[in-house]
Parts: C-alpha cells; structure tokens; sequence
C-alpha cells in the first residue's frame, strides 16, 4: 500500500498557509486512506524570511500587482471567500506570541483541538473585522471565544486554560524557533513549506499551496492530475 507523511510548515501570516491548511484538511481522510498522514509546524515565516534572504511579496510591486489576482483564484480553489489582509500586514505578522500559545496547545491537548485552534487562529487573522492575534491582550480574547467545531460548539477552552496557555507560551519559544530552524534546514524560503517523505524513505521538498499534484505523485497515491476535456458538443 503506497504511504508516506506530509509534514507542514506554516505561520498563521502566511495567505497561502491558510490555503494550505484548508486544502489538506479537506482531503485528510483520503489522503489517510492511501496511508498518508500530516503534520502541521506552525513556524515564524518572519524569521525564515530573513535567514533565507527573502522578502514579503508585496514589498515589490511586480509580485504585488500578481498577487492581487493569484490570491484571489487560490481563495476560491479552496471554497474561501470573506478574506482581506490586515490594515497593518508587517505589525500583524510578528506571529511569535500566538506560535508559542500554539505550540502549547499542541504539547498539551489532543490533535482534534489543535487543529481546532489552529483553524480559528487562521481565521481570526484573515477574516474581517481581522484580529490582531500578535496582541497579547487581542490573543487571550480570541482563545477564549474559540468553539469546538465538533460535539455542540462549545467554548474550546475553559478561562482557567486560557489562563494557562498565556502564561505557559513563554516556555515555547525555543520550540517556535526550533521548528523554524527545521524548516530552514530543510531547505526552506518561505511558507507554506512541505516536506514529504514517501514510503520508500525518500524526502523532497515542496513550496506554496498549488503543488499538491506533485506531491501526490512523489507519494505514489492515486490523484486525478490537471487534463484537458474534449468539449461537450450541444
């Protein structure tokens, strides 16, 4: 049976993490069927960024003016809409707060609520009114209005663990950075990162949320790949 692991490095700042998330999220289950399973990094795009040498998109006109289409196609591949950028993108991408709350969640809770978390991290971010999740004060309201997505809705997280989120983030600033390092060791210039390792062993990386046919086929599972139909004739 084909197998293997995707292993995903994203920050909440990234556009195209989002897309990312949303798109591997959709298709868990097949994708666990053919023995694929993911795991999600949440890394400082911001420290990748100057390790690597690489600049934000929009800090050149050129990509910018791309962007303004390429994003918007992205958004709706993946069923998105309802989605602008913060007013201040630089102040709002200084993630390094709610990575730490995350990586808490992580260490501490069960997957299904990471995920949970993660996602709504993602959409408090992207979606309007945007919160300022870099905010310490904007972070600790946002834990306490998250609702399970599965068995009635209820509130994610009790206020006692919202406290000890806040206070037990500071703990996991090494391990923001040393996901962060792990990405840049594998190569890494930019978010979403992929890493995927197929059941022969083998790894190769892959950049951005449009890959996913090479992906698939590095993995060796079934997928139906771009083709181009004959017309239906009237």
């Amino acid at each position: 049976m084909p197998g293997g692991k995707i292993d995903v490095y994203l920050d909440f700042a990234s556009l195209f993490s989002y897309v990312c998330f949303t798109d591997l999220e959709a298709n868990k289950q097949k994708l666990a069927a053919n023995g694929v399973t993911i795991e999600y990094h949440p890394v400082f795009l911001g420290g990748i960024n100057v390790a690597s040498g690489n600049k934000p998109p929009w800090t050149l006109a050129a990509k910018a003016a791309y962007l303004s289409f390429d994003s918007a196609r992205a958004l709706r591949r993946v069923g998105l809409s309802n989605v602008q950028s913060p007013d201040d993108l630089m102040s709002a991408a200084m993630t390094v707060q709610p990575l730490r709350a995350i990586h808490y969640v992580k260490a501490h809770y069960p997957e299904p609520v990471f995920l949970a978390a993660f996602h709504a991290l993602l959409v408090k971010f992207w979606t309007p009114p945007n919160r300022k999740i870099a905010d310490a004060d904007v972070l600790r309201e946002v834990l306490g209005e998250m609702t399970e997505t599965v068995g009635g809705g209820g509130r994610l997280f009790s206020p006692a663990e919202v406290d000890k989120i806040m206070d037990g983030r500071a703990a996991f600033k090494d391990s923001v950075k040393k996901e962060t390092d792990e990405a840049l060791a594998k190569g890494a210039f930019g978010a979403p990162w992929i890493w995927a390792t197929n059941a022969k062993g083998e790894s190769e990386p892959f950049f951005g949320s449009d890959r996913f046919n090479h992906v698939y086929a590095f993995l060796d599972i079934p997928f139906q790949d771009i083709t181009v139909l004959t017309p239906n004739k009237l």
